[in-house]
C-alpha cells in the first residue's frame, strides 16, 4: 500500500524531484498507451536500488523495473505499484579490449554503435532492437540469426536482499526468449559482452544492411512493441497470422500491421484494451486454424 508513511520513507533516499506520483505510463512505453503508475521513481544511483528493493519486498509492494519500455503493455487503468526507471542512471558503457560492459539501462543501439567504433563485431544484430541490454539478457533478445546468448560473457544481478552476484553465460540458462533471470527475483545491474575484433567497414556495412531490412519490412513508423509474439517451433508467427486472414485486422486504434503481421501497432489512438483484444483475437484465430497457441513476447502490467 502506497500510503504517506511509505512515501516518506522512500523520500529519505530518493530526491523528491525523482519521485513522480500518478505518472502516465503512455509517456514511458513504446506502445504509447497505458494509465498512471501510482509512483514512478527515476533511479539515479545503484545504492538507491540496494535500499529500495528490500524495503519494497518487505512491505510486499508491487514494483517493476523499467528500461526503455519497449516490450511492456500497461493497462488503461494504470499500475498501483512502483515503477523503478533505470534507463538514464544505469546506461554507462565501457570498453576493455574485446569486452564491453554496459549498465542495464544502456540501449542496445548505443552499445552496438560503441562496438562498431571500437572495431568489435558480434553486436550488429542488436543495433536495431529498441530496448535496453538489461531487458535484452532477461529475455535473450535476438534478431537476424543472433541473440544475446552468443555474446554475453556474464551478468551482474542484484537479488531480493539487495546483494550483487555475477552469473556466467552458462548459469544464465539461455534459451529462446528465456534466461534464468526471467523467473527469479533478480534485477540486472550490468552486462559484460565478449566480442571479436573485426573490420569496421564490414561491421558498418552489416549494420546498414540490417537497418534497411528493418525499414523495408517492419512498420517502424507506428508505435509498437516490435514482434508481438514468440516464434513457434518450426514456424513464423507473422506468417501464421497472415495465413489466418488477419492481415490489417483492427479493433479501435490497434491493428495487425499489413507490412509485417507479426507486429501489432498503435495507429495513434489505440488504448491498451484495444491492443490486448487484438492480441487475444489473433491467438484465438491462429489456434482455431492451425492448433498453435501463439505466446506473446509482450509483458502485461497493471489493470486492464
Amino acid at each position: 500500500m502506497l500510503n504517506q508513511s511509505v512515501l516518506d520513507h522512500i523520500k529519505q533516499f530518493v530526491p523528491v524531484n525523482d519521485l513522480l506520483e500518478n505518472e502516465p505510463m503512455s509517456q514511458h512505453t513504446s506502445f504509447k498507451v497505458g494509465g498512471e503508475a501510482a509512483l514512478f521513481i527515476r533511479i539515479s544511483t545503484k545504492e538507491q536500488l540496494v535500499r529500495l528493493l528490500p524495503f519494497l519486498r518487505r512491505l510486499e509492494i508491487d514494483f517493476f523495473v523499467l528500461g526503455n519500455g519497449s516490450n511492456v503493455l500497461v493497462g488503461d487503468k494504470g499500475y498501483q505499484g512502483v515503477i523503478l526507471s533505470i534507463r538514464e542512471a544505469m546506461a554507462e558503457i565501457t570498453v576493455d579490449e574485446n569486452r564491453i560492459t554496459a549498465g542495464a539501462g544502456a540501449l542496445l543501439s548505443d552499445i552496438a554503435k560503441k562496438a562498431a567504433e571500437q572495431k568489435l563485431t558480434g553486436m550488429e544484430f542488436a543495433s536495431g532492437i529498441p530496448g535496453t541490454i538489461g531487458g535484452a539478457v532477461v529475455m535473450n533478445a535476438g534478431a537476424y540469426g543472433g541473440d544475446m546468448s552468443q555474446i554475453t560473457e556474464s551478468v551482474l544481478i542484484m537479488n531480493e536482499a539487495g546483494e550483487e552476484m555475477t552469473i556466467s553465460n552458462e548459469a544464465m540458462e539461455f534459451a529462446y526468449r528465456y534466461s534464468v533471470v526471467k523467473n527469479r527475483p533478480y534485477i540486472v545491474i550490468s552486462v559484460t559482452l565478449k566480442l571479436a575484433h573485426g573490420n569496421i567497414n564490414e561491421i558498418n556495412q552489416k549494420m546498414n544492411e540490417l537497418t534497411e531490412r528493418r525499414r523495408s519490412k517492419q512498420p517502424l513508423e507506428y508505435a509498437s512493441a516490435g514482434s508481438t509474439f514468440k516464434r513457434p517451433p518450426g514456424k513464423f508467427a507473422g506468417k501464421l497470422i497472415m495465413d489466418a486472414g488477419l492481415r490489417g485486422f483492427s479493433i479501435g486504434g490497434a491493428r495487425v500491421s499489413e507490412k509485417h503481421c507479426g507486429f501489432i501497432i498503435n495507429r495513434g489512438n489505440a488504448t491498451a484494451a484495444d491492443i490486448l483484444e487484438v492480441i487475444k483475437e489473433v491467438q484465438e484465430r491462429v489456434y482455431g486454424r492451425f492448433d498453435i497457441m501463439l505466446e506473446p513476447e509482450v509483458i502485461y502490467l497493471g489493470d486492464f
